[in-house]
């Protein structure tokens, strides 16, 4: 998540670079067209103009559920850093197993670690060192690891229930604590797997690139080549604003601008770890380049 306001010219030239250049290029060929292909062919302004209030619309549209998919994403995050809060506390304060109390608490750790691999494609290494050897030889590492790390929970779950060392009133509050993390983890999983539809995008970007080239024909008699910086200036604006939109949709791939879900995770870790009495703590995720969280 970038957490810096401006961004500098050379990272905006990084991130739309290819696409200037190909807009450049595809003016000046429409240009060029039309002045020796078409020259008596003049297009009235209206056509691109009612055109682009269309795309605005497209646009909008796209943007506004790339937000919603971010905002969702985030607020799935929010909760389950607040589960993990009540979990260990929770358990610190009702359980009389207090080994396996820590055990479980700690647990919660490598299930926070492991679904944010899941979600960035990634295998981080560290949630096994808040695993124990009997839960490394319990748990599926096939398929799904944080759903496995849940299923250790409920087992363990139950043991503490016949065993009293909770009672029934704080097994039900724990039981739907998992089935809160459990929601997180499904509601997570959907917004990660599933894929914006696809032509819906494809002819948002057909109609932008028709809209350039109209665009550019219709001035070009009228302002001669300068068309093809007008006709770059205008595709800029609707491309950046379309691009800044899909890379929202997937807000826990995207490190730049998605939710930051390793920092998330390693305030969790650090919070739980204080609350276990540990003094060692791992330091603070710190932004990149004093940019954007991870």
């Amino acid at each position: 998540m970038r957490i810096k306001k401006r961004l500098s010219i050379k990272q905006i030239l990084s991130i739309t670079w290819k696409i200037d250049l190909s807009m450049i290029i595809f003016c000046t060929i429409i240009y060029y067209l039309n002045l020796y292909i078409f020259p008596k062919f003049i297009l009235p302004i209206a056509f691109p103009a009612l055109m682009g209030t269309a795309i605005a619309f497209f646009i909008g549209f796209s943007n506004n559920q790339a937000y919603n998919r971010w905002w969702e994403a985030r607020i799935i995050w929010g909760g389950l850093y607040n589960d993990a809060r009540i979990w260990t506390r929770t358990l610190l304060a009702h359980c009389n197993n207090k080994n396996l109390a820590e055990q479980m608490i700690l647990r919660n750790i490598a299930f926070v670690y492991a679904t944010a691999g899941l979600l960035r494609s990634e295998k981080p290494d560290n949630y096994l060192s808040y695993c124990t050897q009997e839960d490394l030889a319990r748990l599926d590492l096939r398929h799904n690891i944080p759903n496995s790390l849940l299923n250790l929970q409920a087992y363990d779950l139950e043991q503490l229930r016949q065993s009293g060392a909770i009672d029934g009133f704080v097994f039900q509050e724990l039981h739907e604590l998992l089935i809160n993390l459990g929601s997180g983890l499904g509601k997570s999983e959907r917004i990660h797997y599933t894929v914006f539809p696809t032509t819906y995008v494809f002819f948002t970007e057909i109609f932008i690139w028709l809209f350039i080239g109209l665009i550019t024909m219709s001035i070009s008699h009228n302002v001669g080549n300068m068309s093809i910086i007008l006709g770059w200036i205008m595709g800029f604006v609707f491309n950046v604003i379309h691009l800044n939109g899909m890379r929202l949709m997937d807000p826990f791939k995207e490190k730049f601008l998605g939710v930051p879900i390793y920092t998330i995770a390693r305030n969790i870790e650090i919070e739980i770890l204080q609350s276990l009495g540990k003094t060692n703590l791992p330091q603070p995720l710190l932004p990149i380049n004093n940019e954007y969280l991870i």
